[in-house]
């Protein structure tokens, strides 16, 4: 009797799961990789996934098994960057880039926020934006302490800078990583199509967050003489490593540049370049560092809304969307680049995004768009720049922004939630309105 009822509402139960999941996930109760793996264990036993694939005669497709819904690229691009960057943090090249970046501002209080932004953004680009965020956390609790002033506008600043520079590349934020995986978007596709409108929205972000921190970058010449004379030569402390980690990661990124020519995709090189580090570590010690639980989170994620997908439930919300904005194409760019914004500043983007992407994949033959010298729908671009610009609304909107709150709060210096929406509402809103204006312009003019 049960089986008969989860057959006949299958739909209705897979969206259940997938619902309770992002209640769990959402209200941070139990951790979030248990959730998706304990969701995804019901999907399984529910019947709600095949184990095996075939194909079904009858309605003449292929019929995805399991492990079709699990988006390996994903796994293994992060797995790999992830070590990557580890290794290459334990030489303490990045710290030293910043501070350098800092010697250079002369000790200028605003030219250093904006020097620690770039740099932030800059590095989130190609690091994931928590790896940032915690490499540049205590280059800025030393810069606060010489100018004896409070770290939190510097570090509201970083984190805002993080996420919007992290919406530039494939390998920036994980919520690309699965637009790019789902779509077939490239390293460089995300490269040509962002990098100028997510500058922008750095420069006028940036712009207006000194101008309002612009009371606490106050110093005395003596101070600014500290910060630029400030001593850099002992901060790298492998010099080998770090120049072998520079060169492998230099490559690797190369690799993901010239994906376009060579047809390898982005996690091979990531993979490749993990390895070849590995091979001067000590794996068990590495293998320790890799955050586990995300990549865990992921798969029960993907199998979650995989069994939502096989059940029909993606094409229903599909169908409602385009009901919903009449098929065009302007209204759903707009919806799902304005809803995504404010989604992700409530919910982890990690799940939405991953939600988002098949519906997507389903709407974008529905709503034709005539590509002319963009080769790819605008809709991914809507869904990138509201699901990675509309972390920075609020203190859970990313999990950098909770790591720095984390961090500062146990240094003494909490960030409220109020007092991070002040600005980080700002942010997002502006964000978004230049998105919709690029958007716009570029590609459904």
């Amino acid at each position: 009797m049960i089986e008969n009822f989860i057959t006949n509402h299958s739909m209705a139960v897979s969206g259940a799961i997938l619902l309770i999941a992002y209640v769990f996930i959402a209200t941070e109760k139990i951790q979030k990789s248990v959730v998706a793996l304990v969701g995804a264990g019901l999907a399984l036993i529910l019947g709600l996934l095949p184990f095996h694939g075939y194909f079904d005669s009858t309605a003449g497709v292929y019929v995805k098994s399991v492990f079709d819904y699990i988006a390996f690229d994903v796994i293994f691009l992060l797995v790999g960057m992830m070590i990557l960057v580890n290794i290459a943090s334990r030489s303490g090249v990045f710290k030293w880039m910043a501070l350098q970046l800092l010697k250079a501002t002369k000790g200028h209080p605003k030219w250093v926020l904006f020097a620690l932004a770039a740099f932030t953004a800059v590095a989130s680009a190609f690091l994931d934006n928590v790896t940032t965020v915690v490499l540049m956390m205590p280059v800025t609790f030393v810069i606060a302490k010489e100018f004896e002033t409070d770290p939190v506008p510097f570090l509201i600043t970083e984190v805002l800078a993080s996420n919007i520079g992290g919406t530039a590349t494939l390998i920036g934020d994980p919520p690309n990583i699965i637009i790019g995986a789902r779509a077939g978007l490239s390293f460089m596709d995300f490269v040509y199509e962002l990098t100028d409108i997510v500058t922008l929205i750095f420069l006028v972000c940036i712009g207006i967050l000194i101008f309002m921190f612009r009371k606490s970058l106050k110093t005395t010449p003596e101070k600014m003489a500290h910060i630029a004379n400030i001593d850099n030569s002992k901060t790298i402390t492998d010099k080998p490593l770090m120049i072998r980690s520079m060169i492998v990661l230099v490559l690797v990124i190369l690799g993901f540049i010239t994906h376009d020519k060579t047809g390898i995709p982005a996690y091979v090189f990531a993979l490749m370049g993990a390895a070849i580090l590995l091979i001067f570590e000590k794996p068990k010690e590495i293998y320790e560092d890799v955050e586990w639980m995300t990549i865990f989170f992921f798969v029960g994620l993907f199998l979650i809304i995989g069994a939502f997908e096989a059940n029909g439930g993606i094409s229903f919300l599909a169908d409602k969307l385009i009901e919903l904005t009449q098929g065009s194409l302007t209204a759903a760019t707009m919806f799902i680049l304005w809803g995504s914004g404010i989604l992700s500043g409530i919910v982890d983007n990690i799940p939405y995004t991953a939600t988002m992407a098949p519906l997507i994949a389903e709407v974008q033959h529905t709503l034709p768009y005539t590509a002319g010298i963009h080769q790819h729908h605008p809709l991914w671009w809507a869904l990138s720049l509201g699901a990675c610009l509309g972390g920075n609304l609020t203190i859970i909107g990313a999990a950098a922004n909770v790591i720095v709150s984390e961090t500062a709060a146990s240094k003494n210096y909490p960030i409220t939630f109020m007092r991070f929406m002040k600005y980080g509402a700002l942010v997002t809103f502006i964000s978004l309105t230049l998105s919709s204006i690029y958007l716009y312009f570029r590609y459904l003019h």
